[in-house]
């Protein structure tokens, strides 16, 4: 099967919807099929290496829900795209975050193949989506397939696109995240170890667990709160009040390449996640579960649909620094129940290994392939008339609109 990764987002820059068209990249790989990677690159060098990625746009950063989103603005994408799709000619076209400007758009403009989009945001509304629904209703249309990471996901982008949202979530690394791993030695000083993993934005909530940590440290004095993940420009105001308030062990770790992170997971005892809303799945959740560390996260809809509350941790109203120290306190102080926890975290994980998931999402192309060339095997997806013609369309190879020459029939 020839397949057309697509993502909106700069390839050469970490993150959640990067990291998921790489793994299903390498996956579809290893069994066999012919893949490329479509996106924007801030090092085109660098990402062009690889003669599988095909660099597309510049990225720019752009500021989204309380993020920052570095996509590709071009209005002058058409030539590149055209080219790619006449020299490569897919069978599948997966195009993530099918709706973002530009590039995902583009592509489902001139693309002729089995159009697959994933949606992995979850955010309370979308002023995008509200204002330019009409407009962005002829690019969905161009979908065959839609799937979505989560059900929040896929309550999120039906309030303004409904459909059939196939769910299939993100999935983790299990060669890199189990409990196989040496915790680092210059942590293991007999101290507990509460960690957090995640950008400094203000969704993530760490100024609540900042609070929290304050008020457990009183409780428990020999705890340490370990601070991973790049500075968006917060850092600074946060050890500014930190030193302020005189609070000791807390250690600002920065950047950890993929590949440490799962040693900073078995190093702590609990991994804390306060994330305020807008997480579609919650992947951290997920990773320190595979390495056997119990969680405390705020109880929402993203984290919620993979963590079980008492079960692989616990789960706190968000925005409530009180409740998210106390429940801290009440698994550092018990041994025995962050053991249990943590085994069952990792039963729960292996339902998100990569290897399953990219299954999953072969699985649906052949479906969707299989639809193209037979639609009469789907009977509920038969033309409809309205207004007095036929809707064929859907059941036919996209192709590109031509004016019929003089004199054609049609």
């Amino acid at each position: 099967m020839k397949i057309g990764l697509v993502s909106p987002y700069d390839l050469a820059y970490p993150g959640g919807v990067t990291s998921h068209i790489t793994h299903l990249y390498r996956h579809f790989r290893d069994a066999g099929h012919d893949v490329r990677i479509i996106a924007p690159s801030s090092r085109p060098e660098e990402s062009g290496a690889n003669p599988d990625v095909l660099v597309c746009g510049t990225p720019t950063s752009v500021p989204a829900s309380g993020s920052i989103a570095r996509i590709t603005l071009s209005l002058r994408l058409s030539q590149r795209v055209k080219s790619i799709l006449e020299q490569e000619r897919f069978d599948v076209v997966h195009v993530h975050e099918p709706l973002m400007p530009m590039l995902p758009i583009t592509v489902l403009r001139f693309s002729t193949a089995v159009n697959v989009g994933t949606f992995h945001a979850h955010r309370d509304r979308s002023l995008a989506y509200l204002y330019a629904r009409r407009l962005l209703k002829r690019w969905f249309g161009k979908l065959d397939g839609k799937i979505a990471v989560s059900r929040p996901a896929a309550e999120f982008v039906s309030q303004y696109f409904p459909g059939y949202y196939n769910i299939i979530p993100n999935g983790i690394d299990l060669d890199y995240f189990h409990p196989d791993v040496q915790p680092l030695p210059q942590y293991c000083d007999g101290k507990s170890n509460i960690l957090f993993v995640g950008r400094f934005e203000k969704r993530k909530g760490l100024r609540y667990l900042v609070r929290a940590y304050a008020a457990l440290k009183v409780e428990l004095p020999n705890s340490r709160l370990l601070i991973v993940g790049p500075d968006g420009g917060l850092q600074e105001g946060y050890e500014r009040s930190i030193r302020k308030a005189g609070l000791p062990d807390v250690v600002f770790v920065g950047y950890v390449p993929f590949e440490e992170l799962p040693r900073y997971y078995r190093t702590a005892q609990v991994f804390c996640s306060p994330a305020t809303g807008q997480e579609s799945q919650g992947i951290v959740l997920l990773e320190a579960m595979a390495c056997g560390t119990p969680v405390v996260a705020s109880n929402i809809e993203g984290f919620a649909s993979v963590l079980t509350h008492n079960e692989e941790g616990l789960l706190v109203p968000p925005k409530d620094e009180d409740k998210l120290a106390l429940a801290l306190v009440h698994l550092l102080a018990d041994g025995e129940l962050r053991r249990q926890m943590g085994q069952r975290g990792q039963l729960t994980a292996q339902a998100y290994s990569w290897k399953r998931v990219s299954q999953q999402v072969l699985s649906y192309y052949e479906r969707l392939l299989e639809e193209r060339a037979d639609p009469a095997l789907h009977p509920e997806k038969a033309p409809t008339r309205r207004g007095g013609r036929s809707r064929w369309r859907s059941l036919l190879p996209r192709m590109p609109r031509r004016r019929p020459a003089a004199g054609s029939s049609r």
